[in-house]
């Protein structure tokens, strides 16, 4: 997979020029590929790579980008594995891969710096299963969560995941624009720009989000609240179709002509 990606991301062209005759439409600067959350279903991750090689490869598409909306972790059985094939994606292809940062990710990296506080409500939000796949063994927390032993387990998951890994992920961004398309976690205030959100905005949504249109012509693709089916809408890009437990990974492809279409796994 990793050569057939490599194939697909050599191809430097020049760029689609963008319709201006379709401002109600997503208009990335080059051909691109928003991931919903996976939630720790390396399965699943696999399954969309492919589609997506296979995708650019029938569209001929010349050097594109492919985004995912962050929740690597928790609830699906492997998160470490996820999480490993994440960084290797966007350190083999910096140019072209691009991993913004869930709150999920926030999260764990919350519960490393400060366990006794952060821990609980990680855990209740499916930090178990990230545990379990770095082998640790969640059940002691579940039955008797001691500051102590949240200290212990967090020390043993750091470890785990390894500095540099932990470096990485905090690096991650908050969003990414090509064109009149954003891509963040879970949303964004309709009242302010795009370039004026704020970090919790983007990592745990805005009420307002699903209610109110935006004033400009951004649309805002993300993930964070499940749906049925993935879906674009007045402005917003609905992706994130639970994976972990329904077994349904989404992607759009999006052309810098607005034409787009969605990929299942």
């Amino acid at each position: 997979m990793i050569t057939q990606l490599r194939t697909i991301f050599g191809r430097k062209g020049s760029q689609t020029a963008t319709d201006p005759a379709a401002p109600d439409l997503p208009r990335p600067q080059t051909p691109t590929y928003v991931v919903g959350d996976v939630h720790g279903r390396a399965d699943l991750l696999e399954l969309m790579l492919e589609l997506i090689d296979a995708h650019i490869g029938g569209t001929g598409g010349q050097d594109p980008r492919l985004v995912f909306v962050g929740d690597y972790i928790d609830h699906g059985p492997e998160s470490a594995v996820v999480l490993a094939r994440m960084r290797e994606l966007s350190q083999d292809f910096p140019d072209n891969v691009i991993c913004l940062m869930g709150n999920h990710e926030r999260m764990l990296l919350d519960t490393l710096t400060d366990p006794a506080l952060r821990g609980p409500r990680w855990l209740r939000e499916g930090g178990q299963a990230t545990l379990a796949s770095y082998g640790i063994d969640p059940t002691p927390l579940a039955e008797a969560a001691t500051p102590a032993l949240w200290a212990q387990t967090a020390a043993a998951l750091a470890q785990a995941i390894g500095q540099e890994t932990q470096d990485w992920l905090a690096a991650c961004p908050l969003s990414w624009n090509s064109g009149n398309l954003w891509v963040v976690h879970a949303g964004a205030d309709p009242a302010r720009p795009m370039t004026d959100q704020t970090a919790r905005v983007q990592l745990w949504g805005h009420p307002e989000f699903d209610s109110m249109p935006r004033g400009d012509d951004a649309w805002v693709a993300h993930g964070h609240v499940v749906q049925d089916a993935p879906k674009l809408y007045e402005g917003r890009i609905s992706l994130d179709t639970g994976a972990w437990m329904t077994g349904q990974l989404s992607c759009i492809a999006i052309q810098p002509d607005g034409s787009y279409v969605f990929l299942q796994s």
